[in-house]
């Protein structure tokens, strides 16, 4: 059988590559347990893997769920939006890159990521109300927090999709790139962000994710009672700034 996400590990960085071409990517089961399967891997592997970079192949990033498989029971189970919390939950940086249509479940997947990269003919759209669903895999926690709870009603409410230059507007995507050059933006944005001290990186996205939702103060406190210390290899990159 085909597998549903592709991985290629390069220089630090692993590439999750969603195969289901024929589908724009649609998520189905068997998506999910390669996906949770690869977040077990990926959890060990800190001193290998510096950031990880989630796309899509063919036309699209993510069209959403596969519809033909939701079913009975869909939101009781809380196998699916867990392994969207685990995705987010990795200790590396995380990279959505999106091009073509990015909806619904495909829009909640990508929410998970840290930073959104997107072409600049790629759409963005959360379409549960036009099916009579309820978004289950974090949209109605991620997108606000993200945009705002003003513009996530309107893009909820609406159904409507709307292009990345808005998106961008919004805050929704990060980073803007031409068509042609999203693959070579996406590849050095990752780069950059391998080349830093992956302790920091890691120490970092974990302060950040412990101090959501603090106070200022608690946050300041937090950041404090849990330092975590310098880098193994502080001294060595001070010596090299220093010589040049």
């Amino acid at each position: 059988m085909t597998r549903r996400i592709l991985r290629e590990d390069r220089d630090g960085l692993c590439t999750l590559t969603l195969n289901r071409p024929d589908k724009l990517n649609a998520l189905d089961t068997e998506t999910f347990e390669e996906l949770d399967a690869l977040c077990a891997e990926l959890e060990g592997q800190v001193q290998n893997i510096g950031c990880v970079m989630l796309r899509g192949s063919g036309r699209a990033f993510c069209a959403g769920a596969d519809i033909g498989g939701i079913g009975k029971g869909f939101t009781d189970s809380r196998f699916k939006p867990g392994v969207v919390a685990r995705l987010a939950a990795l200790p590396q940086p995380v990279i959505a890159v999106v091009h073509g249509v990015c909806f619904t479940g495909g829009l909640e997947l990508a929410l998970a990521a840290d930073v959104i990269i997107a072409a600049r003919s790629a759409r963005f759209a959360d379409t549960h109300g036009k099916w009579g669903l309820v978004g289950a895999w974090g949209m109605t926690q991620r997108l606000p927090r993200r945009i705002g709870m003003s513009q996530a009603k309107r893009l909820m409410f609406t159904a409507r999709p709307i292009g990345a230059e808005e998106a961008a507007r919004l805050g929704l995507v990060d980073v803007l790139a031409d068509d042609d050059t999203l693959a070579a933006t996406a590849e050095e944005f990752a780069a950059q962000v391998v080349a830093n001290s992956w302790h920091t990186n890691v120490e970092t996205k974990k302060l950040l994710a412990a101090t959501d939702g603090m106070t200022l103060t608690e946050g300041l406190e937090y950041e404090f009672d849990n330092y975590p210390g310098f880098a193994p290899d502080h001294a060595e990159r001070l010596a090299r700034f220093s010589r040049k």
